[in-house]
């Protein structure tokens, strides 16, 4: 099974700078990963769903369009894109509508949410996008 994780960060407060990153592993084996600036001004739920985006890229890119578990510590992200969860609006509309366009290139994609505790290699990498842009810590 392939899957990714996803986090994101908001900083120095929501909407601030939002930053994502993503691991995309190959059963046990990481093949890749990546991280960066989602947007100024942008709310944490859009930079989740930028990561997303930019998993899902990735995935492709990589000609790994099979089966997928996206592991993700955003409920918001897991609720509305596997379990129905209403999608009243926001900054982040126009990502949740690109992932779902892109998901339809994938076979069986699954949703999991997982604790942040449990999502610290992802979650590292949006530091690390933050930092890295001049950003420094809040």
């Amino acid at each position: 099974m392939r899957y990714s994780s996803t986090a994101s960060v908001s900083q120095p407060r929501n909407p601030g700078t939002g930053t994502y990153g993503y691991l995309i592993y190959d059963g046990r084996k990481k093949v890749a990963e990546g991280s960066g600036v989602a947007g100024e001004e942008v709310t944490s739920n859009f930079a989740e769903y930028t990561a997303l985006v930019e998993a899902l890229k990735k995935l492709k890119g990589l000609g790994m369009e099979g089966d997928v578990l996206v592991r993700s510590d955003s409920k918001l992200l897991v609720g509305q894109m596997s379990e129905g969860w209403k999608v009243k609006g926001g900054m982040y509309l126009e990502k949740l509508k690109e992932a779902r366009e892109l998901l339809k290139d994938f076979g069986s994609v699954r949703f999991e949410w997982i604790p942040r505790e449990r999502n610290q290699e992802a979650d590292l990498l949006t530091r690390i996008a933050y930092d890295r842009n001049g950003r420094g810590r809040p």
